[in-house]
C-alpha cells in the first residue's frame, strides 16, 4: 500500500496499491539514476511545456516510480533547480563561446547568441526568467549558476571595453544595463509582441543602439 497525491505523486491522502510504471534491468549506479531524471524532466519540459512538468510525468518518462524521484531529487523543487542549473549552464556557454580578436564583432555575437538560446529554449527561459514555475529561487548552487551565467556577459562588456570601443567603467553596471535591455526585448519575442516584421533585424538594431550608446565620448 502507498499514499499518493493523484495530481503529482506527492505522497498524500489517496491511498492505494501503486503498480510500477517499469522494471529497472539490475541496480543503476545513483548518478546515472539522476541524470536519467534529469533528462526525463528535460524532456517533459519541452514537450508538456512548465505547466506539465510534474512528479508523475517525469516518473513515468524515466520509468520509475514516483517515490524515485523524491528519494534522489527531492521532489519537484529539486527537479525544477536542477533544470535551472542546466539552464544557466548552457546560457554561460552560449555567452561564452563568443571569441576572436574583434571586440565589436564579439559584442554583437554575445547578443545575438543570447536571442538565440532564448528562442530555442523557450520553456528553460521561461522557467529560468518568468516564474512560469512558481519556485522558491533560495537554493545556493542555484544562485551559483545563475550569477556565472551573468558573469559570462560581464566579461564580454570587459573585453569590449578593454578593446576601446566602448567605455564601460563598472562592467557589471554595464552588462545590467545590457541585460535589460535585451531579455525585455527577447521577451516581447517569445510572447509575440513585436511589432516589426523582421524581428531578427530589430534585435540587431536594438544591439546597434546599446553599442552605439557605450561608445567612448
Amino acid at each position: 500500500m502507498f499514499c499518493m497525491d493523484e495530481a503529482d505523486g506527492v505522497p498524500g491522502p489517496v491511498c492505494g496499491p501503486v503498480a510500477p510504471t517499469a522494471t529497472r534491468r539490475g541496480r543503476t549506479p545513483s548518478a546515472d539514476v539522476e541524470r536519467e531524471l534529469l533528462a526525463a524532466a528535460e524532456a517533459v519540459l519541452i514537450r508538456e511545456g512548465p505547466g506539465g512538468l510534474t512528479v508523475r510525468a517525469v516518473a513515468t518518462e524515466a520509468g520509475i516510480a514516483p517515490m524515485g524521484v523524491y528519494n534522489r531529487l527531492g521532489g519537484k523543487d529539486g527537479l525544477v533547480d536542477a533544470l535551472l542549473i542546466r539552464g544557466f549552464d548552457r546560457l554561460r556557454a552560449a555567452c561564452d563561446a563568443t571569441a576572436g580578436p574583434d571586440a565589436t564583432a564579439r559584442f554583437f555575437d554575445a547578443g545575438r547568441r543570447y536571442r538565440e538560446f532564448a528562442l530555442a529554449n523557450p520553456h528553460f527561459y521561461a522557467i529560468m526568467f518568468e516564474d512560469a514555475i512558481p519556485h522558491m529561487f533560495d537554493n545556493p548552487e542555484v544562485a551559483e549558476h545563475a550569477e556565472a551565467a551573468f558573469n559570462a556577459l560581464v566579461r564580454v562588456v570587459e573585453l569590449t571595453a578593454a578593446a576601446g570601443v566602448i567605455a564601460a567603467p563598472d562592467a557589471v553596471e554595464v552588462a545590467q544595463q545590457i541585460w535589460s535591455a535585451i531579455h525585455g526585448a527577447v521577451a516581447l519575442e517569445l510572447k509575440g509582441l513585436i511589432q516589426t516584421e523582421d524581428t531578427a533585424a530589430t534585435y540587431g538594431a536594438l544591439l546597434g543602439t546599446l553599442f552605439q550608446g557605450l561608445a567612448p565620448r
